[in-house]
């Protein structure tokens, strides 16, 4: 076992601001739901784009964002955009727990998953851990659900939640809105409540609203 691992998140947690729930605690912007943080609240030592062999997908409904969640078919074909973070292993078992509604704290037995790829901690959503491989001689280890992506009905995700997939594609990819929004409107789950065209438009919209808060505000200056 290593001291680090790669956490690959493919979904709001590219977006590190939004990481930072999980690591130190706090509400993520848009969202219902106020995480503990980890054990160390450290940012990762590194962060990187990665693209993983497998298909993203949404599905579930989400308490935090209401909506579909994403989820991760390491079997499917095709290939999943994702953030790979540096973090200490009990860092990575705190997310973990957080992204199962268990309490952090608890270091989980990461052999199995290394070693074989795929372990099963729970029946439900973010109780798989799957080892896509090494990075750099470091574990790539990522959170998703045990069912293939046709095993239930897509859900497509809520605004707030493209919002923070979008900020993590951006800081890492540097992808453009119109391949973000080519990109997750063809995630299966998505296209039921989404087209290409809609999610580049929701993008534009908050990206003309942040640029508006951020604006100074035009003062008049007056002689004594």
């Amino acid at each position: 076992m290593t001291e680090t691992v790669w956490y690959a998140s493919y979904g709001s947690n590219m977006h590190l601001s939004r990481l930072r729930c999980y690591l130190v605690g706090g509400t993520p912007d848009g969202g219902a739901i106020t995480l503990p943080g980890c054990r160390h609240g450290a940012e990762p030592l590194r962060s990187v784009p990665l693209t993983l062999p497998g298909l993203q997908y949404f599905a579930t409904e989400s308490l935090t964002w209401t909506g579909g969640r994403a989820f991760y078919d390491p079997d499917a074909s095709g290939e999943t955009a994702a953030r790979a973070h540096l973090v200490t292993i009990d860092q990575f078992c705190d997310i973990a727990a957080q992204e199962m509604y268990r309490t952090p704290g608890t270091d989980l037995d990461l052999r199995e998953a290394i070693t074989h790829g795929r372990v099963t901690l729970g029946p439900g959503r973010y109780e798989t851990l799957v080892c896509t491989g090494t990075f750099e001689g470091n574990p790539v280890l990522t959170i998703t659900a045990p069912w293939r992506y046709t095993d239930l009905p897509g859900n497509p995700p809520s605004a707030a939640y493209i919002r923070h997939l979008a900020a993590g594609l951006t800081e890492s990819h540097a992808w453009t809105v119109e391949e973000i929004a080519g990109y997750i409107a063809t995630r299966p789950g998505a296209e039921l409540g989404w087209t290409a065209a809609t999610i580049a438009a929701l993008l534009r919209q908050a990206t003309r609203m942040d640029a508006e808060t951020i604006a100074p505000s035009r003062t008049t200056s007056m002689s004594p």
